[in-house]
């Protein structure tokens, strides 16, 4: 059984407006929390190919600075910088579209894990479209929590869309509105469209009370 209540308080999260990499303005997705594991450990289950596809999904390629990488029915990018066992930075399923892993030693040999997904305003207008991919995120630091605790399901693709991460997932898209409000980089009306689409895609079989 998943905590969802702690699962979902264990991760923060930021939506801001900034520079894009063509230089122009974007939005930034920012996640961060903490996990009981050395970031050697943390390093190694999120570069391994044999350990990602048991908390993620299967990927291919070469995870080395100046390699390539797919993702089985998600996204591919190019590895812009690799630098063990601190920060991680690729291209997401486009040129433009950037994300930068970055983790730190913390107390009691924990570690704390950030990550920042930044697009330009032509990919993403608002802070709104933070909710296409925030709960995708919050679903792949799940994913890593329960694995370095040993308690990753046997099949993580298959687990993705059992009633319980979903209702994970529901609460995610939640947080995410909240999160984006705080910001100010969105309208009310843009969270509240966006947040019905992330609710369809993320817990389509789950009942939202919110809807109600």
């Amino acid at each position: 059984m998943i905590d969802i209540i702690r699962q979902i308080s264990a991760i923060h999260r930021e939506v801001a407006r900034r520079t894009a990499v063509t230089g122009g303005p974007g939005i930034s997705v920012s996640l961060q929390r903490t996990y009981d594991a050395p970031p050697a450990d943390v390093w190694d289950a999120i570069t391994n190919p044999e350990r990602i596809k048991r908390w993620f999904v299967p990927i291919s390629g070469d995870l080395r600075q100046g390699g390539k990488f797919q993702l089985q029915g998600n996204a591919g990018g190019d590895i812009l910088h690799c630098e063990p066992p601190k920060m991680l930075r690729l291209t997401f399923g486009g040129a433009t579209s950037i994300v930068e892993i970055r983790l730190f030693a913390t107390d009691g040999d924990t570690t704390r894990l950030e990550l920042e997904h930044n697009v330009p305003s032509d990919i993403a207008p608002s802070g709104a479209g933070s909710l296409f991919v925030g709960p995708g995120w919050d679903g792949g630091l799940l994913g890593l929590d329960l694995f370095l605790r040993g308690q990753a399901p046997e099949d993580p693709v298959k687990a993705a869309s059992s009633p319980e991460v979903q209702e994970f997932s529901r609460q995610s898209a939640h947080a995410w509105a909240a999160a984006i409000a705080a910001s100010g980089t969105a309208t009310a009306d843009e969270i509240a469209g966006a947040l019905q689409a992330s609710l369809a895609h993320f817990a389509p079989d789950v009942r939202d009370p919110s809807a109600s």
